[in-house]
């Protein structure tokens, strides 16, 4: 029986995908696998028994990432189960962003008690007037499952649409329509597209990077949507930017009170993925990674571990090592499969950055005393013993 515990609530509609031979507990300290969306765990203790981490949601920044590496725990994510709902809502941001349509609204809702106010709304309308998104320049910054979408839509609304990513994925380029320009230097869509969207994770190297030096190379006028993350966008920039008319308007789905009723920002209180679709979504795919990993030690969409499958296991046993990424560990573990008599019959090693993950396939039950065994080698995180 593996025991589950949410760590934030998560939609029905996954949950009831686990079987018999799960549980959700309220008690972190005795889950094997914990599903979340928002809540932090930077500040919390990584249980002993904790095997799994599943995000109902792309972005980890809430999770501790190394320290699950180090402790053998495998943190996954939800690529691409959200994209719809947030690309739909980058779309409507885009329109409110190219007409006046939140300032037309308030100014009905100002106007209510006017008995005249259809021959008000006239004379007042052309304070109001904006521009179609027809014809337009659409640059998106990353082409990822949320980009592509953003992409394929804009050319459908007719825009003209070019797409900056130097790490696009063979998956994302068969998905992209071939109408999307695809560019080398993101200099170039500074310079030439009057709309701006960011679709990247937040690291080191993208943090911040909308800031004074690039908005300096943007188009007098520029509209800049943000729905990845509000730190990639330096927003104080962003403002003078504004302030200055450099940035015709700012869009963003990340409130904060840097921006919050700014003139010139719009900014929405973090919908991007928050449908029923999307939540549902992302609850589908988090419980069917956890499981796979839990039977059968397979790891997809994984952040801090390689991606890894040998399917199910039809041999007697099956044992999953967590290892540095160093020489001569394969060498190791298979004298201490040889030393105890235990025969291989089928084995896997994949490797991310500094970490590696090793599934190997046995032809008689694991033993005690193989994974002590396994356990005492340098370098070894974590031995788990998948099926026996």
């Amino acid at each position: 029986m593996y025991k589950i515990n949410c760590l934030n609530p998560i939609a029905d509609v996954g949950l009831k995908n686990f079987s018999e031979n799960y549980q959700i507990t309220a008690d972190i300290n005795e889950a094997e696998g914990v599903l979340v969306r928002s809540a932090s765990m930077h500040e919390m203790e990584i249980p002993e028994k904790l095997l799994a981490v599943a995000r109902a949601g792309a972005g980890v920044n809430n999770i501790p990432l190394d320290k699950c590496a180090e402790k053998g725990v495998v943190v996954f994510n939800t690529p691409g189960a959200n994209a719809n709902g947030v690309k739909e809502l980058v779309i409507a941001g885009m329109l409110l962003a190219a007409r006046d349509v939140i300032g037309g609204i308030d100014w009905v809702k100002a106007s209510a008690d006017n008995a005249d106010i259809a021959k008000a709304a006239e004379k007042e309308k052309k304070n109001f007037a904006g521009t179609e998104i027809m014809g337009k320049k659409l640059g998106v910054i990353g082409l990822g499952a949320i980009g592509v979408k953003v992409a394929n839509a804009a050319v459908a609304l007719g825009m003209d649409v070019y797409g900056y990513d130097p790490y696009l994925s063979v998956n994302a380029a068969w998905n992209l329509s071939r109408s999307v320009k695809h560019v080398l230097n993101v200099d170039d869509i500074y310079a030439d597209c009057d709309y701006i969207t960011i679709h990247v994770p937040l690291l080191d190297s993208t943090k911040g990077m909308i800031n004074a030096v690039s908005i300096a190379k943007m188009k007098e006028g520029v509209i800049i949507l943000n729905f990845a993350r509000d730190l990639l966008a330096n927003e104080k920039d962003v403002l003078e930017g504004l302030n200055s008319g450099k940035i015709a308007r700012y869009v963003s789905d990340f409130p904060n009170p840097i921006t919050a009723g700014q003139k010139g920002c719009i900014v929405i209180p973090h919908l991007g993925a928050s449908t029923e679709e999307s939540e549902d979504n992302c609850a589908v795919m988090a419980v069917e990674e956890m499981m796979d990993y839990l039977e059968n030690g397979n790891i997809r969409n994984s952040v801090n571990y390689p991606a890894c499958d040998m399917g199910i296991c039809t041999k007697a046993g099956r044992v999953a090592i967590f290892h540095k990424n160093v020489a001569n560990m394969i060498t190791q573990f298979t004298a201490a499969f040889g030393g105890k008599g235990i025969n291989i019959s089928d084995m896997t090693n994949k490797s991310r950055g500094e970490v590696a993950y090793t599934m190997i396939d046995v032809e008689s039950t694991p033993t005690e005393e193989i994974i002590e065994a396994l356990e005492k080698i340098d370098g070894v995180f974590r031995v788990r013993i998948v099926k026996r």
